[in-house]
């Protein structure tokens, strides 16, 4: 056995617990930092050399290896994490969507469409009483202006919505190309520093807080490789594979009345669809569908020009029955938006029957009264209402539910990754006392040797 192998197993003890000194100190330094998983330094006992000609003897080990730093992530609750952001990501576009549209209504209220709906048979109803007065011709006609500009309001809300989500639509798959680029990118350092024999702990934190936003915008996977990447998956398509990355593109209409879908594809093969199924993205996309496709902003927009339609014939039948022109006109492809008034004065109302005399007020009043009936204007827009509250109702608990998954599956996550402060404060005077023991073996090896050395033969001199 060596004289100095005892100041080599000393070194290695004073070398570990260095190395678990820098490890803890790097826990305690990002403890705040977002996205960073504690690591543990990882070491092994040194085994005896094999005996040779110049040994005998039982002989103790060399010491202690870092054998390395490990990374105290969990790849099932990552992976956990990443499937309820995607749902998150999905609900919460939604319901912000239907959020919006259900306030555009302003129902019930002074500045909703019902009020204006009772002030314009109201006015049919006063002309009805004095049709010979201009007065109440001219509150008619302006109950009549208020309407139609509300309805046409509505609609560009809609429209206005739609442009915003087509917009949104482009961003976020700007966004997707730009974190599936840094994620080949990551898994080209991850795999140059595994090749290497370092550590990419702080990479692989990275990488993950990329691959979870990839997540929450498209409901993408990850497939872990032995060489260390990581291949994004949409679709059960590569995204990102190894270090190539992949892009996409948004193709279809850039407004709510062209003809087509939007969709997202892949840049490098037009024409075929991404598939996007989950996340932020197939939300956005979902919105922007078609409405004989269920997208809502569409049926919205349906809405509001059937509902006009509906107003402008039925009050016209009645109108160009008595003798008159009609009183709404209308472009039957945007009846909400192009909703007009076309009497200007008292005298092209129709207020009672051809020859009935200039005191007949029959005909307003049966206008006055198609506010009530099942087919009336006024049921077709509590449908409409009732329709589109119901269904912000469903998407807002909906998201309620999936942001309850998601919060747990963070904070179980975080409860197995995060730092503890006083678990690293117990492993840092763990690794002090190491030190200084290891310190002290090699102090008492030392003066071992100058005894050894300096102090033998000269007894009785």
């Amino acid at each position: 056995m060596s004289t100095f192998s005892g100041l080599t197993t000393a070194y290695t003890g004073l070398a570990a617990a260095r190395a678990g000194l820098d490890v803890t100190g790097q826990n305690i330094a990002n403890a705040t930092t977002q996205g960073y998983t504690r690591q543990r330094l990882e070491t092994a006992a040194t085994a005896p050399a094999r005996p040779s000609l110049f040994t005998t003897g039982v002989r103790p080990g060399e010491g202690v290896l870092a054998t390395g730093i490990a990374r105290l992530g969990d790849a099932h609750l990552e992976a956990r994490v990443r499937i309820t952001a995607g749902a998150a990501g999905y609900t919460a576009v939604r319901a912000q969507a239907f959020a919006a549209l259900e306030d555009g209504l302003r129902e019930p209220g002074a500045n909703g469409v019902s009020a204006s709906l009772q002030n314009f048979w109201a006015g049919w109803q006063e002309v009805s009483n004095a049709p010979e007065k201009g007065a109440p011709a001219s509150t008619l006609l302006a109950a009549a202006g208020q309407l139609t500009s509300r309805i046409a309001a509505g609609y560009r809300e809609v429209e206005s919505q739609w442009a915003t989500t087509r917009s949104s639509a482009t961003n976020l798959v700007t966004e997707v190309n730009a974190a599936a680029t840094q994620v080949a990118d990551l898994n080209r350092q991850i795999r140059s520093a595994v090749a290497a024999g370092t550590s990419a702990n702080e990479l692989v934190d990275r990488r993950t807080t990329l691959t979870s936003t990839l997540a929450a915008l498209t409901g993408a996977t990850v497939r872990d490789n032995a060489n260390g990447t990581a291949d994004v998956l949409v679709a059960g398509k590569p995204l990102v594979s190894g270090v190539t990355a992949s892009a996409l593109q948004v193709t279809g209409p850039a407004g709510i009345d062209g003809a087509g879908s939007v969709r997202v594809e892949w840049a490098d093969v037009p024409g075929v669809s991404a598939g996007v199924e989950s996340g932020e993205l197939a939300a956005t996309l979902s919105l922007l569908a078609r409405a004989d496709d269920g997208g809502p902003l569409a049926q919205a927009a349906a809405g509001y020009n059937a509902f006009a339609a509906t107003l402008a014939d039925q009050v016209n039948t009645l109108h160009i029955g008595a003798g008159k022109g009609p009183f709404f006109a209308y472009d039957p492809a945007r009846a909400a938006s192009s909703l007009d008034v076309l009497p200007t004065r008292r005298e092209d109302l129709a207020a009672g029957a051809p020859g009935a005399g200039g005191f007949d007020g029959s005909v307003a009043l049966t206008i006055s009264g198609l506010g009530r009936g099942s087919g009336s204007p006024d049921a077709a827009w509590s449908a409409f209402v009732v329709d589109l509250g119901a269904a912000a109702r469903t998407e807002l608990q909906g998201h309620a539910l999936a942001e309850v998954s998601a919060t747990s599956a963070m904070r179980q996550h975080l409860g197995a990754t995060s730092v503890s402060m006083d678990e690293e404060q117990v492993n840092l005077l763990q690794y002090q006392h190491a030190y200084q023991g290891a310190a002290r073996v090699m102090t008492a090896v030392d003066e071992m040797l100058d005894v050894l050395i300096n102090r033998m033969g000269i007894v009785g001199r």
